[in-house]
C-alpha cells in the first residue's frame, strides 16, 4: 500500500483514510477507518466517471444491488455516495490473503478444501444474483481467505474500462483464464450467471492445480483456448467427485452448467463453524499473520493538515498500517488484476504465441536508463544461458526468455514487477538492475512468492521481511569493503588509511565508506582519518591536504566517476607515493578521460569477474561468437544465476510419470534457498537471509591509461 498523496482527502464518508490500496481504469480505492474503528475498502470514482451521466446512473442501480448481496461469504458494503461530486463505495476490510496469493505461497489446495472453498463462493454468487448482479470477474484475486471461510469481493460494481480488454474480435470483460466461452467471444455484456459459474469453475481448479485452466499468455491464444479446448485437470487426484464437478462447471455451453444454488446443494463438503480445519496448516498460519496484523493495529495520529491533505510524515502507528496493507492490498483493488497487463506483445515468447505455455526466465532490467551497459550485458548473459540449456539434446523442457525494460526508475520498476508477478509462465526473474529498482519492487515479488534474483543491487539495508522470494547474489558492501583493507593497510608501510566518502555516490558509496572505516580498525592495527564531504562539492584539494596532514598514507575513495576523476588529480598535486583506491561504481571510461595520466596506479575493487580470467573462457567465446564482442561486467554473474535457476527448475521438474511437471513458485524458491551452485564467478549459496554466502571479489587496475584485471581479491580470515 502506498501513502496518503498530498492531493488525496484525508477523510471521506465518515472514514478517515489511512493510505493507497490500488488504482485502476475507474479510480482509487483507499484504506479507511471509521470513527468507531472499523476498517473499510474505500473505491472512489474518477471525475471523468462521475461526470458521464450513464455511468452514475448504472452506479447508482449497483450500488443499491449491492447492498441487497446478503451472504456471509460476499465482503457487505457499508457505505456509499452516488450523488456527490465524487461519487465512492465502501466495503468491509479483510485482512486475509487472497487465494492467488496463497496459492503461489503454499501450493495447490487439497480436494477437500477445493470442494468446501466451492460450495461456499457457490451460496455467495447465489446471494449477488439473487440481488440481480452479475460478478462478471470471478478470479483469484477476487477471493479472500479468512479465519472462517472465504470472502468474495468486488461483485458488479464500478466495472467497465478497468476490467475490459480490447482484442482483435471485441471487448471483452472479465480476466482472461478466468473467464466464461460467451466473455471470450466478446459478449461481455451479455453474461449471465451462468457465466459466473463457469469463472467459478476456472477458479477450483486454480486452486486444485496452481495453474489456470486454460493456460495464460498471449490474450488471443488464452481466449481461443477458452472457447475451444478442453482445460488442463492434470494433478487433481479426487477423481470421483472433483473432476466430475469441474467438469460440469467448465462446460462450454451456459445452459450445461449448474446454476449457483444448485452447485451449493450439489457439494456434500461444508467448512466446520468458526474453525478453518479445512485448509492446510501453512495456509492457515498466513491467515493467522494477516489478523495478528489487523488486531495489532494502533490508532492512527490525527491529521493536522487541512481535509485535502495528508501530513508529510508517517509515525510508528502508520508504519504498522503501511506494512500490513502492503501484504494484503489484494482486498480491495478491484480490477487490480487488469486485463490490460496481458495485451503486451513479447516477441520471445513463441509457445504462448503458437498457444502452449511457456516456462519462462524474466529478466528485469534497466535497459535504456542511467545503468543500461550493466542492464543490457545481464539480459544477454541470460540468453546465453538459456539458449545453451535448449540447445541440449537431454533437456527435459524447453525455456524462453522474457526481458523488461524499466529504465532504472522505481515506477516503471513497480509495473514491470506487477506484470512479472502475474504472469504465471515466469517461474523466476534475474534483476533488477540497481538498488532503488529492487526496493521499489521487493514487495510485489514477495506477494507473488515469485523468486527474484539479483546480481548487481548490493545493499545491505534490505527488509528481512522483503527476503521471502528476494536472493542477492552479489556480494555484499561488507565484502567489497575487505579487499580494500588488505590491499591498503596490510603492508608495512602504511599505518594510517584516508578514508574519503563522497555523498555524491550514494547510498552504495556511503555504505562501502563507512563499513572500510570501521572494519579496519576491528581488523587491523592501523587507524583511519576519514573524512565525508557533500554532494557537489567540486574544490577537494583542500580535503585532500588535509587528509594527508593527518598522515594518511593510503587512500581510499568511495564516491562517483566524476568525484574519483577530482580526487585523482588533486591528489597527484601532491608529493603523495602511496597506495590509492576506489570502488567499482567509479570505474568507468570518464574517470580515465577526466584523470589523465592521474588515474595511473589506481586500483578497484569490484563484484564482477572479467573476461581474462580463465574461468570465464568459454562464456566469452560464446558471448563473442553470438554477439560479435566480449562480454561486458555483469554478463558472466547473470549468466551463472539463470544457471542456478535452471538447476533448481530441473531438479523439480521430474515427475513420476517421467513427463517434466511444472514447479510452484514457493517450491522454486525453497530450492534456490537450499542450492549450491558453482558458477564462473563464483559458487553460489545463501544464508538464510537469501544474501550470497560467497566472499569472492575482483581486482583492477589502471595501467598503461587502462583497465587491467588484476584477479581475484584475497580474503580475510574474519
Amino acid at each position: 500500500m502506498e501513502q496518503l498523496r498530498p492531493t488525496d482527502p484525508a477523510r471521506i464518508g465518515g472514514h478517515r483514510l489511512l493510505g493507497r490500496l490500488g488504482a485502476g481504469g475507474m479510480g482509487v480505492v483507499y484504506l479507511g477507518r471509521t470513527d468507531a474503528g472499523a476498517l473499510a475498502a474505500i473505491k472512489v470514482i474518477l471525475p471523468e466517471y462521475a461526470e458521464d451521466g450513464d455511468f452514475r446512473a448504472r452506479f447508482r442501480r449497483e450500488v443499491e444491488a449491492a447492498r441487497r448481496v446478503d451472504s456471509p461469504w460476499a465482503v457487505p458494503v457499508t457505505g456509499a455516495e452516488t450523488e456527490g461530486g465524487h461519487p465512492w463505495l465502501a466495503t468491509a476490510f479483510v485482512p486475509g490473503p487472497a487465494l492467488s496469493e496463497a496459492v503461489a505461497r503454499c501450493g495447490p489446495l487439497p480436494a477437500r478444501s477445493v470442494r468446501v472453498l466451492g460450495r461456499l463462493l457457490a451460496r455467495a454468487l447465489t446471494a449477488v444474483h439473487a440481488a440481480g448482479l452479475v460478478h462478471r470477474d470471478v478470479k483469484p484475486g477476487n477471493v479472500l481467505l479468512t479465519a472462517d471461510g472465504p470472502r468474495l469481493i468486488d461483485f458488479g460494481i464500478a466495472r467497465a474500462a478497468d476490467a475490459t480488454a480490447l482484442t482483435a474480435t471485441g471487448l471483452v470483460v472479465g480476466t482472461p483464464g478466468f473467464l466464461s466461452p460467451e466473455q471470450a467471444t466478446g459478449g461481455g455484456t451479455a453474461a449471465g450467471p451462468a457465466s459466473d459459474v463457469f469463472s467459478l469453475g476456472c477458479l477450483l481448479a486454480y486452486a486444485a492445480t496452481g495453474r489456470p485452466p486454460f493456460g495464460s499468455g498471449a490474450v488471443e491464444a488464452l481466449l481461443y483456448r477458452t472457447v475451444h479446448d478442453e482445460p488442463d485437470l492434470d494433478g487433481i487426484d479426487d477423481e470421483e467427485e472433483l473432476r466430475p464437478l469441474l467438469g460440469a462447471l467448465l462446460a462450454k455451453e451456459p445452459d450445461a452448467r449448474p446454476t449457483a444454488a444448485g452447485l451449493d446443494a450439489r457439494i456434500a463438503e461444508d467448512a466446520p463453524n468458526g474453525f478453518v480445519d479445512w485448509l492446510p496448516e501453512n495456509v492457515v498460519a498466513l491467515i493467522a499473520d494477516r489478523s495478528a496484523a489487523v488486531l495489532d493495529l494502533p490508532d492512527i495520529d490525527p491529521t493536522v493538515a487541512g481535509e485535502g491533505t495528508v501530513p508529510p510524515g508517517t509515525g510508528p502507528g502508520r508504519r504498522k498500517v503501511l506494512l500490513l496493507a502492503g501484504a494484503g492490498a489484494v482486498v480491495a483493488a478491484g480490477g487490480g488484476f487488469a486485463v490490460r497487463e496481458w495485451l503486451t506483445h513479447d516477441t520471445d515468447n513463441a509457445a504462448a504465441k503458437s498457444g502452449e505455455r511457456s516456462w519462462t526466465i524474466g529478466v528485469q532490467a534497466d535497459l535504456s536508463g542511467p545503468r543500461k551497459a550493466a542492464g543490457q550485458a545481464q539480459e544477454r548473459g541470460v540468453r546465453l544461458a538459456v539458449a545453451r540449456f535448449n540447445s541440449r539434446k537431454d533437456r527435459p523442457f524447453t525455456l524462453t526468455v522474457k526481458a523488461l525494460d524499466d529504465g532504472g526508475d522505481t515506477t516503471r520498476a513497480v509495473k514491470v514487477a506487477d506484470r512479472f508477478a502475474r504472469d504465471r509462465d515466469v517461474l523466476a526473474v534475474v534483476g533488477p538492475t540497481g538498488d532503488p529498482a529492487t526496493e521499489a519492487v521487493l514487495t510485489a515479488y514477495d506477494e507473488a512468492m515469485l523468486p527474484v534474483i539479483t546480481v548487481s543491487s548490493l545493499q545491505i539495508t534490505y527488509a528481512a521481511r522483503s527476503r521471502k522470494s528476494f536472493f542477492q547474489a552479489a556480494p555484499s558492501e561488507a565484502v567489497l569493503a575487505q579487499p580494500i583493507i588488505n590491499r591498503l593497510v596490510l603492508r608495512p608501510d602504511v599505518e594510517r588509511l584516508g578514508v574519503l566518502l563522497d555523498r555524491a555516490g550514494g547510498q552504495s558509496a556511503y555504505q562501502v565508506g563507512y563499513l572500510t572505516n570501521l572494519m579496519t580498525g576491528r581488523l587491523t592495527t592501523a587507524t583511519t582519518y576519514p573524512r565525508v564531504i557533500p554532494a557537489g562539492t567540486q574544490d577537494l584539494a583542500p580535503v585532500v591536504k588535509d587528509m594527508l596532514g593527518h598522515a594518511s598514507d593510503a587512500f581510499f575513495y568511495a564516491g562517483d566517476a566524476a568525484g574519483a576523476a577530482r580526487t585523482a588529480r588533486a591528489l597527484a598535486a601532491t608529493p603523495f607515493e602511496g597506495p590509492r583506491m576506489a570502488m567499482h561504481t567509479a570505474m568507468d571510461a570518464s574517470f580515465l578521460r577526466d584523470a589523465g595520466d592521474a588515474a595511473e596506479r589506481w586500483e578497484f575493487t569490484a563484484p564482477y569477474i572479467d573476461p581474462a580470467a580463465s574461468a570465464a573462457k568459454e562464456f566469452v567465446a560464446a558471448h563473442r561468437t553470438a554477439y560479435d564482442a566480449a562480454p561486458a561486467h555483469w554478463a558472466a554473474e547473470a549468466y551463472d544465476v539463470a544457471g542456478l535457476v535452471m538447476a533448481a527448475v530441473t531438479a523439480l521438474a521430474k515427475g513420476p510419470s517421467g513427463r517434466p511437471r511444472r514447479p510452484t513458485r514457493t517450491a522454486l524458491v525453497a530450492r534456490i534457498a537450499a542450492s549450491s551452485y558453482k558458477g564462473i564467478a563464483r559458487t553460489y549459496a545463501f544464508d538464510e537471509g537469501h544474501r550470497l554466502k560467497s566472499r569472492d571479489a575482483y581486482l583492477y587496475g589502471v595501467r598503461n591509461g587502462s583497465y587491467a584485471y588484476l584477479g581475484a581479491a584475497p580474503k580475510t580470515e574474519t
